[in-house]
């Protein structure tokens, strides 16, 4: 698909605001239908499918292909794009405004896996609703940051772990597929991007009693990334009935050195921290 001559065609330019960024590598696309694993079965949510690249190549190997996009002007670049397929349904909105249930509901007949180039300035809170919605989605395979697939995948103890991580792992398995260089978009963005998969769970990677209260203490932990884990629960851990004493017990009795640093803590022991505070 030659990007340029569609652009030009149709006096496409791309929307800073939207962070749109549109990509001429195939490559990557390819990367991301195998990783996904995609057959004539398949339910396939795409958000933000811009000029279609990766919407048509959804369209030949999926059974059904909805693709989300909230730019008016490439609604009819899309439709011109994929007339010769009739699995496609093109809906114009804002992904994060949609019901997922819904859409579940009104054009698939099963659970379904999510494909996407995400745009950049809403790419976390994107990947959050796919979390919030594991119980519809199979599978997601998304471009992002590459900053962001670092933080994704992240262990404890690297400066890119931190709440997004926990957050997202606590419910998915979560791998880098590829990395993409700015070069492969259309303008080129700032950054480098990556592809990543995220296999959701049904169940927590840990049992938790109190979900709420667990991000609660993970907030704090890294509100001041600097700080021990003592000193960071103490300057802003608030529940009823909180105080230095009960922390310090909490931390002994989770068996936790209250001089690490929270990016040190894994899921398990901030889970196994939380028990004890609760308590």
């Amino acid at each position: 698909m030659d990007i340029k001559a569609i652009m030009k065609k149709y006096g496409i330019k791309a929307d800073k605001r939207l962070g749109q960024h549109f990509l001429t590598d195939e490559d990557p696309i390819h990367a991301m239908l195998n990783a996904a694993g995609i057959h004539r079965k398949d339910c396939v949510l795409e958000i933000g499918p811009g000029l279609g690249v990766l919407t048509v190549k959804l369209c030949e190997k999926a059974g059904k292909v909805v693709a989300v996009e909230k730019g008016r002007n490439l609604i009819p670049v899309l439709k011109s794009t994929t007339r010769d397929f009739k699995n496609i349904c093109i809906i114009e909105e804002d992904v994060l405004k949609l019901d997922l249930e819904l859409l579940k509901e009104q054009y698939f007949n099963s659970d379904f896996k999510v494909v996407a180039n995400l745009p950049y300035y809403i790419t976390s809170p994107i990947v959050m609703k796919i979390v919030e919605n594991r119980s519809m989605i199979k599978v997601a395979v998304v471009m992002v940051q590459k900053e962001v697939a670092h933080r994704l995948t992240a262990l404890p103890g690297g400066k890119d772990y931190g709440i997004l991580s926990i957050a997202v792992q606590l419910y998915a398995d979560v791998d880098i597929v590829c990395e993409v260089g700015r070069e492969a978009f259309i303008p080129p963005p700032k950054v480098d991007s990556a592809v990543v998969r995220i296999l959701l769970r049904q169940e927590p990677r840990v049992m938790l009693e109190d979900e709420a209260l667990f991000f609660k203490v993970v907030e704090a932990a890294f509100g001041e990334r600097r700080k021990t884990i003592r000193n960071s629960l103490k300057g802003r851990l608030v529940f009823p009935g909180i105080s230095l004493d009960k922390i310090d017990a909490a931390l002994e009795q989770a068996g936790i050195d209250p001089t690490r640093r929270g990016e040190t803590l894994s899921i398990k022991e901030f889970a196994r921290l939380t028990a004890v505070l609760r308590h």
